[in-house]
């Protein structure tokens, strides 16, 4: 069993930051624990305090499948030690499964007194084991408690949801559709969310549901591509996962057939229209906006643009990610191309 230090257990959390597409700038300085972060890449920037300890096997007397963190090593204040919240920010209290891939994501506001003798924080094997094939599990621990289990990809999306997830606990029914939700997403519609869930904690049953999709289309298609922009093949953890046939539009899917990698500046690229793919699969640059752009003076480094392009995009190994011709079609119908 792996056992790692603070700055290696901070270093995973960071490196599931960029994965999930959060950026971060580190505050406190190395090896001071808890860790400060002031988060960025969300709706509205926010401090993040984090607490994180090693998943070890539970002791003496305890069941089989339990996995636990010890809290050691805080200060002790009033009698004890304590875990202190991050006023107007968000708090993470974590332990990292070596043995899973997966961290474990307990409510700290539910551990915010003096925390005993030999305090140790509890998640079973099952929902551990859920979180990594599925990238979301949890583990519910009575008293309206409930603890998740979470991938590395799916880091962004259950802090971003972290309050919303863990009131969830309170209700059997937000409970029952995460659950089927945390299996397939698309199993779920909002609209039966709406008729079961109390309102009030709607907001992160839908967000879930939500983030999951997008973490599972972006999972396959960056796999599909084996990590690399098809326009310049560029790697670097610069890729997203582009919808061909834009979300928004109500015959999109996320299929990976509808997906496509590209590096920041080539989705940016494709989604402005500068260029596309055809239905052969070559990339087509527009003449006429690249000539307005000249006309205006904006086409500084228009030309090493130009060279770091493919003439055909990379293409997946697998026959059946390959982009589908009908969402090319239509994607480049809606955006004026002519061939």
């Amino acid at each position: 069993m792996a056992v790692h230090q603070k700055k290696a257990l901070l270093g995973l959390l960071e490196s599931s930051l960029r994965i999930s597409g959060l950026g971060f700038l580190k505050l406190s300085p190395d090896g001071v624990h808890p860790a400060i972060y002031q988060i960025s890449g969300s709706a509205s920037p926010y401090r993040l305090r984090v607490y994180m300890w090693n998943l070890t096997l539970g002791g003496r007397n305890r069941p089989s499948d339990e996995w636990r963190i010890q809290v050691t090593g805080l200060a002790n204040l009033g009698g004890g030690q304590r875990i202190i919240p991050e006023v107007g920010g968000k708090t993470l209290l974590l332990g990292w499964g070596e043995e899973f891939g997966v961290f474990a994501g307990f409510d700290a506001g539910r551990h915010l007194g003096i925390l005993g003798g030999s305090p140790s924080v509890q998640i079973r094997q099952r929902a551990l084991e859920a979180g990594h094939v599925n990238g979301l599990s949890y583990h519910f621990k009575g008293d309206g408690e409930v603890a998740f289990a979470v991938k590395p990809s799916c880091m962004g999306s259950y802090i971003e949801n972290l309050e919303d997830l863990h009131a969830c606990g309170t209700s059997n029914e937000a409970l029952e559709l995460l659950e089927r939700i945390f299996f397939n997403p698309d199993s779920v519609d909002v609209g039966e969310i709406e008729r079961h869930v109390p309102a009030k904690r709607r907001f992160g049953i839908v967000s879930a549901r939500k983030a999951l999709r997008e973490a599972n289309f972006k999972e396959r298609v960056l796999t599909a591509y084996s990590n690399a922009c098809a326009m310049c093949g560029i790697q670097m953890r610069l890729l997203d996962a582009a919808h061909i046939l834009p979300a928004a539009h109500p015959d999109s899917t996320d299929q990976t057939s509808n997906g496509i990698a590209l590096c920041a500046l080539h989705h940016r690229a494709f989604d402005l229209g500068l260029v596309t793919l055809d239905p052969d699969y070559r990339v087509c640059r527009n003449d006429i906006l690249e000539r307005e752009l000249i006309k205006a003076g904006l086409d500084g480094g228009i030309d090493e643009f130009r060279s770091k392009l493919f003439s055909m995009i990379a293409i997946p190994p697998d026959r059946r990610d390959w982009p589908d011709r009908r969402f090319i079609v239509q994607v480049n119908s809606l955006r004026g191309w002519k061939f």
